[in-house]
């Protein structure tokens, strides 16, 4: 048993900030990026500029809001690890219960994503079987294994043992025909182990930024997240425990930031540099909705983000199947208000996103992989 995990006799409450942080990030993938950037458009303001190009992915190394989404998903993952783990021993689940669940709900999440991709298209010498839930399945499921076989020092080893043989990796083991070291797009030993490795198509041809190998240092993010759940469902006082968090995520990040010196920051390879620089700005989110949310008290204002984080998964895959700006746009034609502001008008898909998922908030009905 973990001896880092709360006793059964002792289940913490639910923090309903990791669900609100959730949705905050989900909140951008399902329409807020759209939404900044119509905004944008349509005004001179410099900062908006600025704020759009915040909206976009870097190419290769560097970073931008953008390339948190990713990682920030994870590291919420991870920290409600350790309290639905504390949760269920609470109501008598055996590790080997939790073991089964975990392995099933990691395969669950890999077998979505294939079907966001088109699995049910039967192609599947053209399927492009990586993919964003794969990779949350994967990492999620094998942070889960850590945390319920080892104490916070044994994660803690888990994390250094993952990003620092990664890095190793990726800077003296050089991919057949290419150099030890190099970064460049295509000559990396990850993405030579994906072209290898994986059948059907890669998203860049010769790279995939969900790649297989890349997800070895995506377990170090989850396992971050699962530290500072932990550490937050401790006994210890609220306010201390904000304190704590921001203080380490700060140090995350001036870490990552010195390592990227190194080993550069890169979404697409999650380097070890990344997956710690992220986890430092996850972790200072995590502090400030925590302490914003369950110690102040102020939940009725995080409602809004609350009912997206708590079907987060559900409005993820939906939105590949349902255009929501279409119907939203259609809905607007036939009551001619198409001479509303362009922001407003992005804002539609988001908008009937928002009223389904709270119509299901709601009733109670949430989407259990």
């Amino acid at each position: 048993m973990n001896a880092a995990a709360t006793p059964p006799s002792a289940a913490p409450e639910r923090l309903r900030s990791l669900d609100a942080l959730r949705g905050f990030d989900m909140f951008w993938i399902a329409g807020g990026g759209a939404l900044l950037t119509a905004w944008a458009d349509s005004n001179e303001w410099r900062w908006l500029d600025w704020a759009k190009g915040q909206t976009e992915h870097v190419e290769w190394h560097g970073f931008t809001f953008w390339d948190l989404i990713f990682p920030l998903f994870l590291f919420i993952a991870g920290a409600a690890l350790p309290l639905s783990f504390a949760k269920r021993r609470a109501e008598g689940a055996s590790d080997a219960e939790l073991a089964r669940h975990t392995l099933r709900r990691g395969l669950t999440l890999v077998a979505l994503g294939l079907i966001y991709n088109g699995a049910l298209k039967f192609d599947f010498e053209n399927l492009r079987y990586c993919s964003v839930l794969g990779r949350i399945g994967l990492a999620w499921m094998f942070a889960a294994f850590v945390v319920l076989r080892t104490s916070w020092r044994g994660q803690v080893a888990w994390i250094a043992a993952l990003l620092l043989g990664y890095w190793a990796l990726l800077s003296w083991v050089p991919a057949p025909g290419f150099a030890a070291g190099d970064l460049s797009p295509g000559a990396t030993l990850t993405d030579w182990i994906d072209r290898t490795v994986l059948p059907g198509k890669l998203y860049r041809g010769v790279r995939d930024p969900e790649g297989l190998f890349a997800t070895v240092p995506a377990i170090a993010t989850a396992l971050f997240g699962a530290l500072s759940g932990a550490w937050l469902a401790s006994a210890r006082p609220q306010t201390n425990k904000a304190a704590a968090l921001a203080l380490a995520g700060a140090a995350l990040i001036a870490l990552g930031a010195a390592w990227g010196a190194l080993f550069p920051l890169n979404k697409n390879l999650w380097t070890s540099s990344f997956s710690v620089w992220c986890a430092g700005w996850s972790a200072l989110l995590l502090a400030l909705s925590y302490l914003v949310i369950d110690v102040a008290g102020w939940r009725k204002p995080a409602l809004f983000f609350e009912v997206i984080g708590a079907n987060a998964i559900l409005i993820y895959v939906l939105q590949s199947f349902v255009n929501f700006d279409a119907l939203a746009k259609l809905l607007l034609e036939q009551r001619g208000a198409l001479k509303l502001h362009p922001a407003l008008l992005a804002s539609g898909g988001l908008a009937l996103k928002w009223v389904l998922l709270y119509a299901l908030y709601r009733k109670r009905w949430f989407l259990r992989v």
